[in-house]
This record gives C-alpha cells, structure tokens and sequence, in this order.
C-alpha cells in the first residue's frame, strides 16, 4: 500500500519535469499525446504484471518473473501487429530492403531491440521488488536526468528554469524514497 505521504511526493516530481520542459514548447500536440498514451499503457502494464505475480501457483506454471516478462513481450508484440500493418504496413517492403542493405540500419536495430528489451526485463525485476508507482518514479527520475545529460553531452545551455526544474524533480523523487521513514508510513 503507498502511503499518502508518497502520494503527496508525485506533485514536485511531476512539477520538477513540467518546470524543466517548459521552455520546450516546439514540440508537437501529437507526440506528447502518444507519450501519454504510451505512458498510461506502460503503467497498466507494469500494474497487472505486478498483480500476475503475486497469484498463486504462477512460478509453477511459467517459471521466473523474467519468462513472464518474455511472455508479456509476445503477446504484446502479436497485439501490436495489426495496428503496426495498418499504419506502416504500405513501408514494410522499403524497410525489408533498408534493413537488407544497411548494416548500421542492422546492427542499430538489433542492439537496441536488445537493450530496450533487457532494461524492460529490469523494469519487471524492479517491479517484483517494489511497487508500479514506485517503479513510475524512477523513470520520472531517468527522464530528469536523461534531460540533463543530454543538455550536458550536446553542449546545450542549462537555463535557471530548466536546472531548477531538475533539481526540483529530482529532489520529488528522493523525498519519494525517504518520506516513510521521516513522517511514518501515514
């Protein structure tokens, strides 16, 4: 159960990333839209494999938490496809030949399926460990930091807004993980 107090947390967390994007408002409607969406599917995703967990009997039947990652990864990739045919499907045969010809095409995809996949694998681990919202707060967290880094690695100017907003999100997010032991799990 997440205590009030945690709940209470999620508002300078959210407030931090909203203050450190702020002046990023080049951005387009439907991208932040589709994040959201993707966002609120990673959430019930992350929630009922929380829940799959803990039903009883469930190791006897697939075995680790990492096999029921691999089988929420298929059964998402086989729902995903005809939506996928549907809007791409028209490009698949110039894909086929760009993948064919490019090796740094290849090799990107791969290692990045690769990678996308074993830091999702994660994820799940975490999630046995903690809870969904908690595993929502630390990639609150990345997504700072990610915004940080990226600023610092192209050279970008780190504006009073947009470090204030980091420092901001990032304190939510250690308050977060400290706030039981200071007020008590209210």
């Amino acid at each position: 159960q997440i205590s009030k107090a945690k709940w209470l947390c999620l508002i300078p967390v959210i407030g931090g990333v909203c203050l450190a994007s702020v002046k990023e408002l080049d951005f387009a409607w439907s991208a932040l839209i589709a994040a959201a969406i993707a966002n609120l599917f990673a959430a019930f995703k992350g929630n009922e494999n929380k829940k799959l967990m803990e039903t009883e009997g469930l190791k006897d039947r697939i075995g680790t938490v990492g096999n029921q990652f691999a089988l929420t990864t298929i059964i998402s990739f086989i729902v995903s496809l005809p939506f996928m045919y549907f809007k791409e499907g028209s490009k698949w045969g110039e894909f086929v030949e760009l993948f064919k010809t490019n090796d740094i095409v290849k090799v990107n995809l791969i290692l990045s399926g690769l990678y996308f996949y074993g830091y999702n694998e994660l994820a799940t681990l975490t999630i046995k460990k903690t809870s969904a919202v908690t595993q929502s707060v630390a990639n609150t967290a990345k997504r700072v930091i990610v915004i940080v880094g990226v600023a610092i690695v192209l050279g970008e100017s780190l504006d009073p807004m947009k470090l204030l907003g980091c420092s901001i999100g990032i304190g939510g997010v250690f308050l977060y993980s400290v706030i039981d032991k200071l007020v008590g799990n209210v």
